[in-house]
């Protein structure tokens, strides 16, 4: 192949703000249909992106053999169903996170796909800000030295006013039992970063939840109720080879978005990715050496860029265009590279379902998880 074909399953807000701008950044890519169930979204995306194949039924979309790849960008209810059809179906597939809670089945997935010789994708966007991808080789080169300790940190503020609407993920959970939320949605990305970098075995974790905001304004009704779900949570995770890391992720934290920050401290070195939108800049990388301890901003080199793009630039749109550039590169280059996939996002959720089964026994877990432990929070 010399040119991707892509479909675009979903044509909501993140579709049209991130992955149909992403893939038509790329001159080897052509984004030649979309699929939304509102009918009125996907009449206003195609005119808006010049899309002119539009239908309902992502399904009449699996047996054209022109479509190379399946990009699924629906609500997080349909990821796993549409994933799963289009591996069926031999397409290469992009997927937002989570595909499935049950990290079991996400892996499940990664499988069937590699049996098939086809490539995945999960939307992990921070992994591919400049910033981060920098610092990976820089770590890669052993500016760090041995790894000593990871600090990552989720913080936003989007939900801190109670009175802002927020979509209610299970209308039949339990409020007399917290459930999981921004640990899944909001700390993947920074869980997905602390892997990467260490490339270590994850060996036990311990950590805590809360809900700090009880009372909040459903988006569906437009009206306030309990929504008993994580906004606040801290975590603690043991590597092999005696590394630490520690996992903050939260919606009411004060900050601006998208507000990652990872911190890596080792024997030679140590450097700080901040991945917020401040004085118009939207990340930034600092580094320090033992022989030089105070921290000095560093120029992020152009190779990590994707045409065109630079640190003012809006973070959904920069980091997602390398995210698609770096699919497309290893579609095309047809080796067997392929960073991010459906078994790193194996991997990060299996960590939050770690995550969770630690605060419901209020102890350590070993990791990877028991079959039994898996069961119980999945």
């Amino acid at each position: 192949m010399d040119r991707l074909r892509v479909a675009v399953v979903g044509a909501g807000r993140w579709a049209q703000r991130a992955h149909v701008p992403g893939w038509q950044r790329d001159e080897r890519v052509e984004v030649v249909a979309l699929v939304d169930t509102d009918a009125d979204v996907l009449a206003d995306a195609g005119r808006r992106f010049g899309i002119g194949r539009l239908t309902t039924d992502y399904r009449e979309l699996l047996d054209d053999p022109s479509i190379d790849v399946i990009d699924v960008a629906t609500a997080n209810t349909a990821h796993f169903e549409v994933s799963e059809a289009a591996i069926e179906a031999g397409k290469h597939v992009l997927c937002e996170k989570p595909v499935h809670r049950d990290y079991r089945e996400t892996r499940r997935l990664a499988e069937a796909a590699r049996a098939k010789g086809l490539k995945t994708k999960l939307g992990f966007t921070f992994r591919y800000a400049p910033a981060v991808r920098y610092a990976k080789s820089l770590i890669d080169a052993g500016f760090i030295g041995t790894p000593y300790v990871f600090n990552g940190f989720e913080q936003n503020s989007q939900w801190i006013d109670p009175a802002t609407p927020m979509r209610q993920v299970d209308p039949d959970a339990d409020p007399a039992v917290l459930a999981t939320s921004s640990i899944e949605g909001y700390g993947a990305p920074i869980i997905d970063i602390m892997h990467w970098w260490a490339d270590a075995g994850l060996t036990s974790v311990v950590g805590t939840m809360r809900n700090f905001v009880p009372e909040r304004v459903v988006r569906a009704t437009g009206r306030s109720q309990r929504l008993n779900i994580d906004d606040g949570d801290m975590w603690i995770c043991e590597f092999d080879g005696g590394m630490l890391g520690s996992i903050q992720s939260s919606y009411v934290t004060v900050g601006n978005l998208p507000g990652i920050e990872a911190r890596f401290y080792g024997s030679e070195g140590a450097l700080i990715v901040r991945l917020v939108e401040e004085a118009g800049i939207c990340q930034t990388i600092r580094t320090a050496t033992k022989d030089d301890v105070e921290f000095v901003e560093r120029e992020i080199p152009r190779e990590f860029f994707p045409p065109g793009g630079d640190s003012a630039e809006d973070w959904d749109s920069l980091f997602y265009a390398n995210l698609c550039a770096d699919f497309t590169t290893e579609l095309l280059d047809g080796g067997d590279v392929n960073q991010g996939d459906f078994a790193q996002g194996a991997l990060v959720q299996e960590t939050v379902n770690a995550f969770e089964a630690s605060f419901r026994r209020r102890a350590w877990v070993d990791f990877p998880l028991a079959d039994d432990v898996a069961g119980d929070v999945a």
